[in-house]
């Protein structure tokens, strides 16, 4: 009975000891996975906040441009603005879906770690009584009534050993299957998560890269010069017009281009005047040698 008591107590104190690492294996990485992951998540938070005084400041910058590119800085932001309300949904999700469950590890390892406990309190009580019951037989090896008790007692300890033990099998079995339920579950909701927030991205980004493609810049351009000239100043096309009519096809000459036009017919009617005094000299001097 001593043989067998023994070898009972070396498997239960082998499988106590395959339960506790077990346990701690849990509670180490999936601490670790909790750490990292809430990390990642105040990570993307703060990439949140970030995105947001870089819609505010597309904004402000788009309230001073010309039309085109105003508009299109604007629709730009408000797309960026719009992606920036699922990265929020993404951080909540995050947090409820992965950080939390991970989180709540911490408690299902406590629990687990006080079911060892009393397991290992209660093999203890079983070792302490069969060291007792040897005790017994050596000081007192003829009370058969001595020896009975510490029999008994050995006996119920045994028995709740036993028993601590199967229920602690049980839980542990359990709670084997919950952690690998719940790791790739957690893992699914991680991947579905993000699949979910960067679809959407890839939808607003594109959007909002036609946006900025359809920016005019050459009206812009022209919104530009003209802005440099006052209202009242001539436009270079008036200009260039005015320059391409001769002097005398211009409105409002100035009063040089009037004399010059004004001393261009004097000359004429001079020389018209000259030439009617040498016909008048040549038909007097034909007159002459006819006489």
């Amino acid at each position: 009975m001593m043989m067998m008591l023994g070898r009972g107590l070396d498997a239960r104190d082998n499988q106590t000891r395959q339960i506790r690492d077990a346990v701690t294996n849990v509670e180490k990485h999936f601490g670790e996975l909790c750490q990292i992951f809430a990390a990642y998540v105040r990570k993307t938070a703060r990439l949140r906040d970030k995105a947001d005084l870089l819609v505010n400041e597309i904004h402000a910058y788009a309230a001073t441009e010309t039309p085109n590119l105003k508009l299109g800085l604007k629709s730009f932001a408000d797309e960026f603005a719009k992606l920036q309300d699922y990265r929020q949904a993404e951080v909540e999700r995050l947090e409820a879906k992965v950080v939390e469950p991970l989180k709540y590890y911490g408690t299902i390892v406590k629990l687990k770690r006080e079911d060892l406990k009393m397991t290992l309190t209660a093999k203890n009580r079983e070792a302490k009584q069969l060291t007792q019951l040897e005790k017994t037989r050596q000081r007192n090896p003829s009370d058969r009534h001595i020896i009975y008790k510490a029999e008994s007692e050995l006996q119920r300890a045994s028995m709740d050993a036993t028993r601590t033990s199967r229920q602690l099998e049980e839980t542990i079995d359990n709670f084997e299957k919950q952690k690998i339920k719940d790791i790739r579950n957690i893992l699914s909701e991680f991947v579905t998560i993000e699949m979910l927030f960067h679809g959407k991205a890839l939808e607003i980004y594109t959007t909002a890269f036609q946006n900025i493609q359809n920016i005019d810049e050459n009206e812009d351009i022209e919104i530009f010069r003209s802005s440099l000239y006052p209202q009242d100043y001539p436009s270079r096309l008036d200009i260039v017009r005015a320059n391409s009519k001769s002097p005398l096809q211009r409105t409002g000459s100035s009063k040089f281009s009037t004399e010059i036009v004004q001393q261009i017919s004097t000359n004429r009617l001079r020389k018209e005047e000259e030439e009617e005094e040498e016909e008048e000299e040549d038909e007097e001097f034909e007159a002459t040698k006819e006489r």
